[in-house]
């Protein structure tokens, strides 16, 4: 059955004429919500209407708040222990592990470690005079005496934990870097050959500026492994005269050193030195010379000599000599038995 033309467009009118007033009911209730919204108070048993609510929202400008009494901070001991972020040197009394010490049961080594107070001072041999890394590095050969990715497990471990971590690496004395990096070396007096030590190792020439590039990538990645300082030792020319070197070797040293201290170290990052004398030019920064082969008797004297404060020289040192401990000091770990 059909359906009449005119009735047709009579339902058409009516349909478009419902669909026009139930959009402006929409809009319209849509309106009165907004509005009624301005005069909605929420309350501890629900939300009501009051329609006496001041609509003024002028207000008046906040006032600076005043500073209050300062906070103290403490960091939680053990696992979740948090580390300071301070600039200021701290007296370093720990212990040093040695090169044979990674060698040997890593899993022991940082059992024993934890043993001691969140905070201790723990020194790491990390790389060898041969040019050995006990850490995964491109830049030279890894030990194959030591599990290294135990170690950098532990390291980790005891970063995480709180525990102060330095680095300790010979600096200029380095058989591998000298084979392959001949320029970077200090040469004979005939300039033919690199000269040798008698432990049969290359010596690095800190003027040149590969050697400095090298030191500075080592040092780098010690610090992005979780290190919060890094000792560099035998920094100095081997003694001898049988090196093809003019310039001031001082000056060189104290040079290089700076450079070092300028491109690495930072307000919560140091670059230190180890020293067997007070006459290394220690540059300015956050740095400090760690004495090492030291008498006990000569301890105050060497620190006097230095015009160092205490925490910035520390000594290495096998022996309980208390007099070493007017200073920072570092002692071997005792051995994992």
């Amino acid at each position: 059955m059909s359906i009449p033309y005119r009735t047709r467009q009579s339902m058409g009118r009516f349909f478009t004429a419902l669909l026009v007033i139930t959009v402006i009911f929409v809009i319209a209730a849509l309106c009165w919500l907004l509005w009624l919204d301005r005069f909605v108070v929420y309350t501890r048993d629900g939300a009501k209407l009051d329609f006496g609510v001041s609509m003024n929202m002028g207000g008046q400008p906040a006032e600076k708040p005043v500073p209050g009494e300062p906070v103290d901070i403490y960091y939680a001991d053990g696992p979740n222990a948090v580390k300071p972020n301070t600039s200021e040197f701290q007296k370093l009394t720990g212990y040093s592990v040695s090169e044979a010490m990674l060698q040997g049961d890593i899993a022991a080594l940082s059992r024993q470690i934890q043993l001691l107070p969140t905070g201790t001072p723990i020194m790491l041999d990390m790389k060898n005079i041969r040019g050995d890394f006990l850490y995964n590095t491109a830049l030279g050969p890894i030990s194959d005496k030591a599990s290294v990715g135990d170690i950098e497990k532990m390291i980790a471990e005891l970063r995480n934990k709180g525990y102060y971590l330095v680095a300790r690496l010979p600096a200029l004395r380095d058989y591998w870097h000298g084979l392959n990096n001949v320029s970077h070396g200090l040469f004979n007096q005939d300039r033919y050959s690199l000269w040798m030590d008698a432990d049969r190792c290359y010596w690095l020439d800190p003027t040149n500026e590969g050697t400095l590039t090298y030191l500075v990538q080592i040092v780098s990645e010690l610090r992005n492994l979780g290190f919060d300082e890094v000792v560099l030792y035998d920094f100095r020319f081997p003694d001898t005269d049988r090196i093809a070197f003019e310039g001031d070797r001082a000056e060189a040293i104290g040079h290089a050193a700076s450079v070092l201290v300028k491109s690495c170290s930072s307000d919560t990052f140091a670059v230190s030195f180890g020293v067997s004398d007070s006459g290394f030019p220690l540059p300015e920064g956050r740095t400090r010379l760690f004495f090492q082969n030291v008498a006990a008797a000569d301890a105050a004297s060497l620190a006097a000599q230095s015009g160092l404060d205490e925490e910035r020289l520390v000594f290495l040192t096998d022996l309980m000599d208390t007099r070493f401990d007017d200073y920072g000091v570092l002692r071997p770990l005792p051995s994992v038995g």
